[in-house]
């Protein structure tokens, strides 16, 4: 990773936070309004034994979810491929999940599976699952004819040009999708938090905020952001793993 990378984000937001932290001094903004950065800081620190357990239970909504979704969306990818008929039958169905609000569908999970880890599981798969499906779906259509047609003329089977040459350019198109996913399954564990749960980060928010503890609110929003960011990285670790060709060609491409 260049160190342009993480330089300029970096300073970025330490002239953010060093703004926020001089704004709220001085105009003494309250902290049940706008806690200083500082007061959020020390709260992350502080009272992190008290976010561990919502922290954990957050993570394993949002790894079960993007299994789930990964598990459903990767296999209906390729049947939809396959046979065209069923693509014409269940693509407008995936958009139209994506077309409904979460907020509206959340209250009903939570009826249908109760307050417990399901519930989130399965709003975080809904959100996952159309950037995973469409992305999947579309790598596996990028195949160059012309390739397919070559492997065809030298006796290929479909089912070797699939796992030799379909699979393999899909990869890249798969991966992009996960790694949006991972950027959005913050938002189903949250919600479905919101709505009805014991435990996650989205409960701990919602009894903060109505404590007047924002510091709290705050500090929760930035263990999220962790937990997404670090699911992004390591998706991207296991992505170079899996396609060391591509990034060998990206770096080829960049060399001078």
């Amino acid at each position: 990773m260049k160190r342009d990378t993480l330089l300029y984000p970096l300073l970025f937001m330490g002239l953010l936070l060093g703004v926020w932290e001089i704004i709220c001094r001085l105009w003494s903004i309250p902290r049940y309004v706008l806690p200083t950065p500082s007061l959020i800081f020390h709260t992350l620190w502080t009272e992190f034994p008290r976010f561990w357990p919502h922290i954990l239970t957050t993570l394993e909504e949002m790894l079960l979810g993007l299994g789930l979704a990964v598990v459903i969306g990767v296999p209906l990818a390729f049947v939809m491929f396959r046979y065209p008929v069923v693509e014409k039958t269940f693509f407008p169905i995936v958009i139209g999940s994506q077309a409904v609000p979460v907020f509206a569908i959340a209250p009903l999970l939570v009826l249908w599976f109760g307050y417990g880890v399901s519930s989130k599981v399965i709003m975080a798969s809904i959100i996952v699952f159309f950037p995973i499906v469409v992305n999947t779906l579309e790598g596996l259509k990028s195949t160059d004819p012309d390739l397919v047609n070559l492997l065809r003329s030298m006796g290929a089977k479909e089912h070797q040009i699939l796992w030799k040459v379909r699979v393999p350019q899909a990869l890249p198109f798969f991966f992009t999708g996960l790694k949006i996913g991972v950027s959005v399954s913050t938002i189903g564990a949250v919600i479905g938090e919101w709505v009805g749960s014991t435990r996650g980060l989205g409960y701990l928010m919602l009894h903060a905020n109505a404590q007047l503890r924002v510091d709290v609110v705050f500090a929760a929003i930035v263990y999220l952001t962790i937990l997404g960011v670090g699911l992004f990285a390591l998706t991207s670790w296991i992505a170079r793993k899996a396609m060391p060709w591509t990034f060998i060609q990206q770096n080829e491409e960049v060399t001078p």
